[in-house]
């Protein structure tokens, strides 16, 4: 019988959620209790598969393993990005997957990905080429090695994009069973018509190019993946394995390669525990001896195609009609709102062509003044992106600049460049895939666009904006409270827009509440203290300095002068302006300075208007996450004042309130209101609070039961998981000690208690990492006869019953 292999590919990615000006995530309220969408899918996802539970017949966890090292997959650089700076331990287990993948299989299981996500049949060709190599660097970056396969986003494909992958020495990419046409043996005169999904897909294809080049294909079977994604396979990991199985035929003399490909966030964010499905079906493969693991760069190794393909350009794996999902109101959509359209489609993808278009001969223009060859630069700006130290910027530059620049002609290369990566950021591909204008996927295109007219008009003194406007006016969203994209544009992205003057009324507004150094990072901005002067009076505060703003991206910087004043509350108002000279800087501190302390604050007022003029800002302005931070402090003691009046009321009430519980009649609304906020309130203090007042807890989930309250079970289970994560890493620092080992015991407890589920899976990793290493030597010491061995076992084992744990037979 032929040799039998299983190859499983994920495609993990995230559409790229910064805020443009700032180089950050803003909080998401829709992705609660997380800070933001990436948040939660890493949490339900790309950790979970870094470190899945293996379980026994008694759901007890038996192994914890590294998904990633076993499978095929491919992570979008834009996400890997994010995972480096925010989540570095499943950013690392990512890459440790990929040597051991290299161990286990002899080739590396992660691909590349054309970088940002756009469609490739859509983009012109200098974007297809920008996006391969963008993509191959950022993965030789990571990875350390040559990427062997790319994955092409949605597997929308043409062969132009084949051509420019082979040509910069991709070797195979992964497409679905639709997107072939004929296949024929290699040498062979007739071609044989596959068209509809019917080409076989258990072993790789080549495709010839138009320029002599050629690229293997592997076309994944459409019927498991399907059911992978959307049919509940994942509810168990034997009947996963299985149905992998079942695409293999004994008819087949060639070394059949059975295969899918889906979303990676289908295993744990998509459908919960699918992490757990996959591992132990990967288990179950291997145990079983069902078929043999592999990855596509590993079975290429092995075995060359004997077969060509033709394909059916401009396709996708996600939209019926070839790529109009992305240009067109083709049809497809998620189906949740029946009755709207997607018309709004071919005007937004008409406005940006408009605006790339537009700006690319004026961009070739202004840069040929300053670099050699503009296109190559940009090709190679993804060097930048990666490492955005001042000597890695000198090097780009030496690289591609005429000759020796100047400070001012520096900065505008760096702006050309940033100009160009949102002019591809704005094609990402989430932009259309939704169903409507308004989605924050779409917003987050049109932010991108807003950035790129942003450096247009710093770069060329043109405004594009207003004609951009009028096409993309043309757009309309299927809610007409919301309008067209010009309505959308002018609400979400123009308030999002940042300057340096910005920057510099958030960082004096700022310290107005937070202590600041001489320097500061906000952002994507480094701030220079200078000067600073803070005055005090009763509740009103002035502050007043000078400080020197640098953009890490750009380079641009500027000096301002500053005056803010805070009246209490959220009153705050206050201006800068550009630094005009000591001895007027000075002069307006005193004047200043002078009226505060005489407590004229009509006149401050009247003078950080006369001075100030149109560069005034409030709290309004403030960035997003910080403005909600000030914004907290100010409602600290507001709050406090409803809770003690919720508390209040509750307290005064909560023996009736029982009693209409305990005869089954139901609370006022206005007693559950009161009862809800002061127990959830402190619930969630408490919550916090290390270490954990377990008996006030205790007490209060009672009297939560007792009245019929509805507990915040996202909210409560969030802050809870956070204080044991918290416990569990100072733990792991100082296994032997006894005290934290107890406290972490009793949390665990606490948690599997609860009327609703609460996230110990770090715990868990902790757990099973000491298991191998510290829980041994403690059974040789407790062997010798040693109590604190004893004791510390007796703990540990019963932490790891919590935790839901196999354990090696001693001491209960």
């Amino acid at each position: 019988m032929a040799e039998r292999l299983i190859c499983i590919h994920g495609h993990f990615y995230q559409p790229p959620r910064e805020n443009p000006w700032l180089e950050t995530i803003e909080q998401q309220d829709s992705a609660y209790p997380y800070h933001d969408w990436n948040e939660r899918i890493t949490a339900e996802c790309y950790e979970q598969n870094a470190a899945s539970r293996i379980l026994d017949s008694q759901n007890q966890i038996v192994q914890i393993v590294n998904n990633y090292s076993r499978i095929s997959f491919n992570f979008g650089p834009t996400l890997l990005t994010w995972l480096a700076d925010h989540a570095p331990q499943v950013y690392q287990a990512i890459l440790d997957a990929d040597q051991e993948s290299q161990r286990y299989f002899g080739a590396g299981s992660a691909m590349a990905q054309c970088y940002n996500h756009l469609i490739m049949p859509l983009a012109a060709r200098r974007d297809k080429v920008t996006q391969v190599i963008w993509g191959i660097q950022d993965f030789k970056y990571r990875f350390g090695r040559d990427p062997e396969g790319m994955w092409l986003p949605e597997t929308a494909v043409d062969l132009e994009t084949l051509d420019v992958m082979a040509m910069h020495g991709i070797r195979f990419t992964i497409l679905a069973p639709t997107q072939a046409s004929h296949v024929r043996h290699i040498g062979e005169l007739i071609w044989h018509d596959v068209s509809g999904g019917r080409i076989d897909p258990t072993q790789p294809y080549l495709v010839k190019l138009p320029e002599g080049r050629s690229i293997t294909v592997f076309f994944y079977d459409g019927p498991v993946a399907r059911a992978v994604a959307f049919e509940r396979l994942l509810s168990s990991g034997v009947g996963f394995a299985n149905r992998l199985a079942s695409i293999f035929n004994d008819q087949r003399p060639w070394p059949q390669l059975a295969h899918i490909a889906t979303d990676g966030e289908t295993y744990g964010h998509h459908h919960r525990h699918g992490d757990m499905a996959l591992a132990y079906a990967l288990h179950y493969i291997e145990q079983t001896g069902l078929a043999q693991l592999t990855n596509y760069a590993a079975y290429l190794q092995r075995y060359r195609p004997t077969h060509e393909v033709q394909i059916i350009e401009r396709t996708s794996w996600s939209c019926a009609h070839g790529v109009g999902r992305w240009m067109s109101d083709c049809g497809c959509n998620t189906g949740g709102n029946p009755g709207w359209n997607q018309a709004w489609r071919a005007p937004l993808r008409a406005a940006l062509d408009w605006l790339r278009d537009t700006i690319a001969p004026r961009f070739e223009g202004y840069a040929r003044r300053l670099l050699v060859e503009p296109w190559a630069a940009r090709d190679d700006y993804i060097s930048v992106i990666l490492n955005r130290s001042p000597e890695n910027i000198a090097a780009f530059i030496g690289r591609h600049g005429r000759g020796r620049l100047d400070e001012g002609q520096r900065i505008a290369v760096l702006k050309l460049m940033e100009l160009q990566r949102h002019l591809m950021l704005m094609y990402t591909s989430c932009g259309w895939f939704f169903d409507d204008l308004s989605g924050i996927e779409t917003i987050q295109v049109m932010m991108y666009a807003g950035r790129a007219l942003q450096l247009a008009h710093d770069l060329f003194g043109e405004d594009f904006e207003a004609e951009f406007l009028d096409r993309l006016a043309q757009a309309r969203s299927n809610l007409p409270a919301r309008g067209n994209g010009r309505d959308l544009y002018e609400r979400h992205v123009r308030p999002a827009m940042v300057d340096l003057r910005k920057v510099g009324a958030h960082y004096a507004m700022k310290t107005l509440f937070n202590g600041v150094g001489e320097r500061e990072q906000i952002y994507a901005y480094t701030v220079d203290r200078e000067d600073y002067h803070l005055l005090l009076a009763g509740k009103s505060r002035l502050a007043m300095g000078r400080i020197h703003i640098q953009s890490t991206i750009t380079g641009e910087s500027t000096r301002l002068s500053f005056g803010v004043l805070h009246l209490g509350d959220h009153n705050i108002s206050g201006g800068v302006r550009a630094y005009q000279g000591e001895q007027s800087y000075r002069q307006l501190i005193e004047e200043l300075s002078e009226l505060f302390l005489r407590a004229d604050i009509p006149g401050v007022i009247r003078m950080v208007d006369r001075n100030f003029g149109q560069e005034q800002y409030s709290l309004k302005l403030l960035f997003g996450d910080e403005q909600r931070q000030i914004l907290h402090r100010i409602l600290t003691s507001s709050l406090a004042e409803a809770e003690a009046a919720y508390r209040q009321i509750y307290e005064n009430h909560a023996p009736l309130m029982r009693f209409l519980a305990s005869i089954g009649m139901p609370v006022p609304r206005e007693f559950q209101i009161a009862a809800e906020f002061a127990i959830n309130t402190e619930l969630r203090r408490l919550f916090e609070a290390e270490p954990l007042d377990f008996d006030r807890i205790n007490s209060l989930l009672r009297e939560a039961q007792r009245s019929g309250v509805t507990l915040d079970s996202d909210g409560l289970s969030y802050a809870l998981s956070r204080t044991i994560r918290s416990i569990s890493e100072q733990f792991q620092l100082t296994p032997e000690d006894r005290g934290l080992l107890t406290q972490l015991d009793a949390a665990v407890g606490l948690a599997r208690n609860l009327p609703f589920e609460v996230d110990v899976w770090y715990t868990q990793n902790v757990y099973y990492e000491l298991l191998q290493t510290v829980y041994p030597q403690m059974n040789i010491e407790a062997g010798e006869g040693y109590a604190d061995a004893h004791a510390w076992l007796r703990l540990f084992r019963s932490l790891g019953v919590k935790l839901r744990f196999r354990l090696p037979p001693g001491e209960p």
